[in-house]
Order: C-alpha cells, then structure tokens, then sequence
C-alpha cells in the first residue's frame, strides 16, 4: 500500500460525498485524489493511464475511470448520472512549448478539448443532480496562467483564461442552489508536467536545461520553490468543506507570489 492516504484525518469531513478527479493517475490529481479521501469522500479516480488510474483508486479506496479527454463527446459515455458526483475537480490538463508561429494547430486544439471543453461538458453533465440534490462543489485546476501570459504557451494560457471564465459564469448561474464553481490557481508545481517541459523551455529561451529553473519557471515568484501538489491538493480541500458557501466565482492563488507584482 502507497502512503499516498496516510496522512492524519484533520477534522475535515466530506463523508458521505462523492468525488470526480480528472486526470488524477499522477501529480495534482492525485494529490487532490488522496486529499479527498483522507476526508472521507468516495473517490472517482478519472485518467487515460488504465494502470495509474487503477494504482491511485487502490491506494484511496476509490474507483478507476479510464477515458481519454482528447475526445471530449466521451464524457456522454461514461455512466456519470449513476456515480451520485458531488464534488468535480476539474485537473486533466498537458503543455507544449512553442512560439505562435510554429505552434502545430492539432496541437492548439488538442489542449482546448481536453483543458477547456472536457470541464465544461463534466459540468454540464453533473450539474443537473448537484442542483437536484442542493448541494455541489466544482473546483477547477486553473494556473497563474489563467491570469497571465508566458511566451510560447499560446494554448495553456488560451485554455487556463477560458477556464477562468468558464468557472465564473458557472458560479453566476448555480447561486443560491447550493453549488459553488472555484478556480484553484498554481504557480508551478513539482510534477511530471512541469518536468517535461525543461527540454522544450530550454529550446525555446536558447539556455541550457540547468538554466530553466531559475531562469524560466522561478523568474517572477518571489518564493523561489516549486509549488508542492500537497499544497494545491489541500485548498481544492478547503473550497469543498464547511463553512465556503458562499466562496464562488472567486480563484484561489498558490503560486509563491507570482501575481502579488
């Protein structure tokens, strides 16, 4: 068995809900996966890695939920009206680096599904029993980019603003009906999707990969670490418990700093 849920219980209870955690095999997801379950809520474990999805959903007496948002029409496939979802965390997300000019457009469009239409139609196809039932909490992994620019990221930071808007018009339409629609907010976080993108933010700013750190990804935080997913994990926590009914359409920032200049 992971440690992945061995953490003390800490008084946060969401015993009795149901959550729905996107791409959670690994990272953020799975952070927020344990975090959820530590505080006693059943856990859909979502993500296109079968044996991740699997792993994670073992080791926080979850669910697996295999399905590929790369083709958003999947979400109608996947029994969701039968799971009783009172908490989704919208997280699945990827990078590619690259100046607008050879940004691949399959590419560009790739990161909307899965990012900004893939939310989007889990919220539309969850909402009607969060209304029926009066009580809700749909969080979404945004970014610091959701609020600001970086070169070469023309689709992260296209998808992360939607998102934000996406949230808010959300929270606009379920007030008053016990569901509330949240950004989270990081800066850079310590996990595969960061790793992977030193080699192309290398490239791209023409320094070597040592470089990125501190040079790139480091540049504007004052809090000059990455972002730990436990931090993330524990806020999305906080935005389902008691006492925040009426915190929505708000975006909640971890990220060192960033956008305190």
């Amino acid at each position: 068995m992971s440690d992945i849920s061995d953490s003390p219980h800490d008084g946060l209870s969401l015993r009795g809900r149901t959550a729905l955690v996107t791409g959670a095999a690994s990272g953020i997801g799975r952070a927020v996966a344990a975090r959820l379950a530590r505080a006693g809520a059943g856990v859909v474990v979502l993500d296109r890695d079968e044996a991740g999805a699997k792993e994670v959903a073992a080791d926080v007496d979850g669910r697996p939920l295999v399905a590929d948002l790369a083709d958003p029409d999947v979400v109608d496939t996947l029994g969701l009206d039968d799971l009783g979802v009172d908490i989704l965390v919208n997280n699945a997300g990827l990078q590619h680096v690259a100046p607008v000019e050879d940004f691949d457009p399959a590419q560009f469009g790739l990161i909307q599904r899965v990012m900004l239409e893939a939310p989007f139609r889990f919220a539309r196809a969850l909402l009607p029993g969060m209304y029926a039932r009066g009580w809700g909490r749909i969080v979404h992994v945004s970014s610091v980019h959701g609020h600001r620019g970086s070169p070469y990221k023309s689709a992260y930071v296209s998808a992360k603003h939607g998102l934000e808007g996406l949230s808010k018009v959300i929270a606009l339409e379920a007030a008053g009906r016990g569901v509330t629609s949240n950004t989270v907010c990081p800066g850079y976080v310590r996990t595969p999707l960061v790793e992977g993108q030193i080699a192309d933010q290398a490239r791209s700013h023409g320094i070597a990969e040592d470089e990125v750190l501190d040079q790139v990804l480091l540049a504007r935080t004052p809090v000059k670490r990455l972002v730990e997913p436990a931090e993330v994990a524990d806020l999305v926590a906080f935005l389902c418990g008691p006492g925040t009914d009426s915190v929505t359409g708000t975006s909640l920032h971890v990220d060192g700093g960033w956008t305190a200049a």
